[in-house]
């Protein structure tokens, strides 16, 4: 009592120390307070007590206030009882011990009038459990007994021994301490002894019920020792080999373990043989702290005093601690295991994947080694300790693998998977319920125990579940317990489709899997599908769709939605509802014009966003086509038949097309019309009404000559022919003249051929011929060429032009091409012959571009010379002109 006030005090000081430094100003000095404290009814009370405390100083200054603070917190404003002291009201007191701290308030400084400390306690409790134990081998009784609740107070006790007809024989006191020790030697062997125990404190005192006792029935068993701990093949059992310095047959050990030092765990043990105990569920590689004890029932003592009996069981005192670290631990359960069936090899050898699921981390201690897959002959396969899935060959005819795992600590034992079919259905599964949450699924599945079931497919060992999210992803499973009926897919991803299989596995093997589709929770669509048009009519549209993937999909389409807007109006737009089952092609009613149109997805969560927006033009009508195609053709016919309207183009025309044909397709043969024989023929038979102006000789044979014959006949003359424009003299061509006058061009004419009769012109076409023979044939295609270069490009610009056909009628020089071979030579021939001709006619002597080198003496008379130099060009009058074919 005296330390602890002296201790507060100390505290007191303290603080008034910590208040005053550094120095503050002068109205705080701790040393020389200015005022002090009082509490009624006590310093020391009971706690939750009422308390006043009274502020007391020698001298108040002016506007100043006093305030009281307990344990740091200010209690509420005082009452002034006078100019000296002010009144604090206490509503209770709940800790065992509050300093209490007066002060002056003044103008924003504070100063300490004075301190104390309260000191809180209860009364004690009756003493209870009270316990007096000895050994055989000891001096010392000891007892001990339990105080209650803590009083916060010194508590002393007194201890008082009495023989049962009411002699003290023994009394001591001890204060704060539960225990006391007595001498074995003043107590007798068959006596009866009282003891009671009285506590007592500043508020009060209390005794314990009598305590009855004989000395035999307080005699404990020797304290045990602990001389071995062994753990052997398993880490989760300890066997203590203990010794005692008495007989332990009627002895019971039991034990205490502790592993943080801090908390006791009483067990029993299994006792195994004489001194030697097993503890069991101990944890690996752990550090415990081992305590043994040993026990044996007393006979029941009568109490005189409360007449009652009590049993009890007396125990040694604990033997000393022993400390010992358990071994890792093996793994002592079966692993979960399950399998992929692969395709069947060549080597009649099935590819198998075994899925397993780790080993819990409270079943083994260390690190997994490796995983072994044992075959039904022995063979081993080992598979890394870091993948949880292995795959193997297993021969044909094998059933069932065995799969262990390895740890630094030992190895479990074999889990059995089974290969075969059982030959049944699988269990029936039903609807894939989503969870509450939206990331869980309820299945649910029944299975038909029938006895032919039972009798085919065997007894259901367990359920085997097995699920995977739609695209395939990675593959969980689970095994179920062969009595549920239902469970809970935890872990899955809303929005995404899931495959649950469910499998029963009996004791003839593995049935054929039920399973089913499902979603956590439907989301809305992500994307809309892709649409496409198949053909467009004026009010009917046929659209085709794709299938949305399934990682858009969402959820279930139960409908799509087609919307149709016009684009060239603004009519709201239309929707058209179509089921999300069925064919993907959908023939529609829609407006006239061209359209605007977008698809939708929809699920139970609502229809998700529109797809890519597609235009469509209905398909033009066949009759317009044809109009078009028409019009077109008519404007290009009326094109050529206006260019044919011009002659110009015409024989341009057509003599590029006998350019481009055969020869005898173009060939001018001799008009019967216009012989003169013929029409004398006519003549003949009728007298005309006029004088014929027509005479012709009289028709002569025809004659076949030889070679000989024919070169006497018709000398051969020979024509230097030479090209001017080039200085180069070209080769001897013989000429041939006829007894008429005719020249015959080397041997082309060789054979005399009947020459035809032409016809007189008449005046017209007399002058039509010398109009003709005025403009050059260089001038009209000029002409032809310019009026149509823009219109045909040209095109018609190198055709020759025959003038054959024209009304003016026809000309030597027309058919001067006729008579003369178009080779190289004969036509220069023709051409400076002819020039010749038209020179020496109109009066004019012009250049030739060659000449012929003929004898006076070999040229006939004028008139046949002038009958055969004019033949090209000159028109004939009258007489007889043989008929001769064209030189090919």
């Amino acid at each position: 009592m005296k330390l602890s006030s002296a201790f507060w005090r100390c505290i007191i000081l303290l603080t008034f120390l910590i208040k005053c430094w550094p120095p503050l100003p002068a109205s705080c000095h701790a040393l020389n307070s200015p005022g002090y404290l009082t509490v009624k009814p006590d310093k020391l009370v009971l706690m939750g007590s009422k308390l006043t405390v009274y502020c007391h100083i020698t001298e108040w200054p002016r506007r100043s206030h006093m305030s009281l603070a307990v344990d740091g917190q200010t209690v509420g404003s005082g009452k002034k009882i006078n100019d000296t002291t002010t009144m604090f009201n206490l509503t209770g007191v709940w800790k065992p011990l509050s300093a209490v701290i007066c002060t002056l308030n003044s103008d924003g400084l504070s100063e300490i009038i004075g301190g104390l400390s309260l000191r809180a306690g209860l009364p004690p409790d009756k003493p209870e459990n009270i316990i007096c134990e000895t050994t055989r081998s000891s001096d010392l009784t000891h007892c001990s007994w339990t105080r209650g609740q803590e009083t916060h107070l010194d508590t002393s006790y007194n201890i008082s021994i009495s023989r049962e007809n009411g002699t003290q024989i023994h009394s001591a006191q001890t204060q704060n301490t539960e225990k006391i020790t007595i001498r074995r030697g003043m107590l007798e062997e068959n006596t009866k002894y009282l003891m009671t125990i009285t506590a007592y404190n500043h508020f009060g005192d209390s005794q314990s019920d009598p305590f009855i006792f004989r000395k035999m029935d307080i005699v404990i068993p020797e304290t045990p020792h602990i001389t071995q701990i062994e753990f052997g093949n398993n880490s989760t059992a300890a066997m203590l080999q203990w010794t005692t310095s008495e007989s332990s047959l009627q002895l019971r050990a039991a034990t205490r373990l502790s592993a943080d030092n801090v908390f006791w765990e009483v067990r029993e043990g299994t006792e195994l043989s004489d001194g030697l105990i097993r503890v069991d569920d101990l944890r690996p590689l752990t550090e415990y702290e081992f305590q043994v004890r040993t026990c044996y029932s007393a006979s029941g003592l009568t109490d005189t005093s409360t007449s009652r009996s009590s049993n009890r069981s007396l125990c040694s005192k604990w033997s000393p601690s022993v400390r010992k670290t358990t071994p890792g631990k093996g793994p002592s359960k079966q692993l979960q295991v399950w399998r992929i069936l692969g395709g069947q090899e060549t080597n009649r050898q099935q590819t198998v994947t075994v899925l397993w699921k780790p080993p819990p981390p409270e079943d083994y201690s260390g690190e997994v080694k490796e995983y072994n897959i044992v075959l039904a002959n022995d063979q081993k396969h080992t598979c890394a300790a870091a993948i949880n899935c292995c795959s193997v060959q297993v021969p044909a005819g094998v059933q069932t693998l065995s799969i262990s795992v390895v740890t630094s600590y030992g190895k479990s034992p074999p889990a059995h998977v089974a290969l075969r079919h059982s030959g049944v259905f699988g269990p029936v599964l039903g609807r894939l319920a989503p969870a509450a949450n939206g990331s869980a699924l309820l299945v649910s599945w029944s299975w038909q125990s029938s006895k032919q079931g039972s009798a085919s497919g065997g007894e259901v060992l367990y359920y085997m579940m097995q699920w995977t999210s739609v695209p395939e992803a990675q593959l969980q499973w689970r095994q179920l317990a062969k009595d549920l009926k239902n469970t809970t897919i935890t872990g899955l991803t809303p929005g995404v489709r899931y495959n649950v299989s469910l499998y029963a596995v009996t004791t003839r093997g593995v049935s054929a899997p039920s399973s089913s589709l499902g979603y956590a929770r439907e989301q809305k669509p992500d994307s809309g599908p892709n649409m496409s048009v198949l053909s467009h009519e004026a009010r009917r549209i046929l659209i085709q769709w794709d299938e949305l993937p399934v990682d858009q999909q969402r959820g279930f389409i139960t409908k799509y939605t087609v919307y149709i807007q016009t684009l060239d109006s603004s009519n709201s737009e239309l929707n058209v509802i179509v089921p999300g089952t069925g064919s993907r092609k959908m023939l529609l009613d829609c407006p006239e014009g061209a359209l605007a149109l977008q698809l939708t997805a929809s699920n139970s969560a609502g229809e998700g966003p529109r797809g890519k927006q597609i235009s469509s033009q209905p398909a033009a009508p066949a009759v317009g086509l044809v109009i078009v195609i028409v019009f077109v053709l008519t404007i290009f016919i009326g094109i050529i038949a206006n260019l044919m309207c011009w002659s110009c183009v015409r024989e341009r025309i057509k003599q590029k097309c006998i350019s481009w044909g055969p020869a005898w397709l173009v060939e001018n043969l001799p008009k019967a019309e216009h012989s003169n024989a013929i029409r004398l023929l006519e003549y003949d038979r009728d007298e005309p009404l006029f004088s014929s102006t027509y005479s012709d000789p009289p028709l002569s044979p025809v004659i076949m000559i030889s070679q000989e014959e024919s070169d006497e006949v018709y000398p051969a003359v020979h024509v230097e022919v030479s090209q001017t424009g080039s200085g180069q003299t070209a080769t001897d061509t013989p000429l041939v003249l006829s007894e008429t006058g005719t020249v015959f061009v080397g041997n082309q004419l060789e054979h005399g051929s009947y020459k035809p009769q032409i016809a007189a012109l008449t005046p017209q076409e007399e002058e039509a011929e010398e109009n003709q023979r005025d403009v050059p044939p260089n001038e009209v295609d000029d002409t032809c060429s310019s009026v149509f270069e823009g219109l045909l490009g040209g095109l018609l610009s190198s055709v020759d032009v025959d003038f054959s056909d024209s009304p003016q009628g026809l000309t030597l020089g027309s058919v001067s091409g006729l008579l003369w071979p178009r080779t190289a030579e004969t036509s220069v021939l023709n051409s400076g012959y002819l020039q010749d001709s038209r020179a020496t006619e109109d009066g004019v002597e012009t250049d030739s571009p060659f000449s012929l080198d003929v004898q006076k003496d070999d040229i006939m008379t004028p008139d046949t010379a002038d009958l055969s130099l004019c033949a090209g060009e000159t028109m004939l009058d009258g007489g007889y002109f043989p008929q001769v074919a064209a030189v090919k």
